[in-house]
């Protein structure tokens, strides 16, 4: 039977194992949390949200103001279809840690479970081989763990991300647009959409909408954004406001100005029109607290943002926000 001393020390060497995991898993997280901090907090608060009608699980074509791919749509209410050249009916794969599981997936998560647990119960990473009590064996059992806890985040991420196959094999069409600023027509394609035509009275509205939204978002006027957005956009302008109000803070954009844009693509669905285009322009972004007036985030600085967003008119209506991404 152990004895006193016996049982502290391996309850000792347990709570230092135990520490140690609990170290490693701050050192990852930490990053993820300040960068979800330091988000951006204009309309949309630097996330990719909306809807493109049928081409939201497609990517919007590169322009010269946003040469880059954007971001998949983080929110948004369209559930991928068949018409939408989306994976979501194929297959999954095996890979490192597809649902099939495959050799490597086994082997990564036996290894993950069994040293995690050794390393909880002060058998350290390599208990079962015998152990490692250098400084050597512990920056490899750290360099170890933090190599199989990104796998697992990278594998959680895609798992709960929106099929990204129709951003890899998407028709993109033509190329870039015309630039938004020169007026020129842009043009719809695919089998199934009729083309469009974006008059220069339609860039003036584009632009003019960029700085509307962002009045009514600072003034944190619900009623306006709904003469501007659709219902879709609206929903995650108010839950966004109400965060911000449970932190006791607003979120003010001033002095917003459209630098550059280029039409993306232009089309018709049925009765609705879609019109996608990027942008980058200046703004002053700034978080206050909402009793003292104090700057709690961002700055006075006006700051460049290039974004891609889209448009939708219905019969006899103005063209709303349907969507805005991000650029990567």
């Amino acid at each position: 039977m152990p004895g006193i001393w016996e049982t502290h020390m391996n309850f000792s060497q347990r709570s230092r194992s135990f520490v140690k995991t609990i170290a490693v898993v701050l050192a990852l997280a930490l990053p993820t949390a300040l960068a979800i901090s330091s988000a951006d907090a204009r309309v949309g608060g630097g996330f990719s949200s909306g809807s493109r009608g049928s081409r939201t699980y497609t990517a919007p074509p590169s322009t010269s103001t946003a040469p880059g791919s954007t971001s998949q749509f983080n929110r948004t209410y369209t559930q991928p279809g068949a018409g939408m050249n989306s994976a979501a009916s194929a297959p999954a794969r095996g890979g490192l840690f597809g649902r099939g599981g495959g050799f490597l997936g086994g082997l990564a998560a036996g290894f993950l479970g069994a040293g995690l647990l050794g390393m909880l119960f002060g058998g350290g990473l390599f208990g079962g081989l015998g152990g490692l009590s250098s400084i050597l064996g512990l920056i490899l059992q750290i360099v170890l763990v933090v190599f199989v806890v990104r796998l697992a985040m990278s594998w959680w991420q895609r798992r709960n991300a929106p099929p990204q196959a129709a951003y890899a094999g998407a028709d993109v069409g033509p190329g870039p647009q015309p630039n938004y600023r020169s007026g020129l027509g842009g043009f719809g394609f695919g089998a199934n959409n009729a083309p469009l035509e974006i008059q220069p009275a339609d860039y003036e509205a584009f632009e003019r909408l960029l700085g509307d939204i962002q009045t009514g978002w600072s003034n944190e006027d619900v009623a306006k954004l709904h003469t501007l957005a659709t219902p879709e956009m609206v929903s995650y302008f108010e839950k966004d406001l109400a965060e911000n109000r449970a932190r006791n803070a607003v979120n003010k954009v001033t002095n917003v100005k459209l630098l550059q844009g280029d039409l993306a693509e232009a089309w018709r669905e049925g009765a609705t029109d879609y019109a996608t285009v990027a942008m980058r322009f200046a703004l002053t972004d700034k978080t206050v607290d909402r009793n003292t007036g104090a700057i709690v985030a961002g700055s006075e600085q006006p700051t460049e943002v290039t974004e891609v967003w889209t448009f939708a008119r219905r019969p006899g209506g103005a063209w709303e926000l349907s969507a805005i991404q991000q650029t990567n």
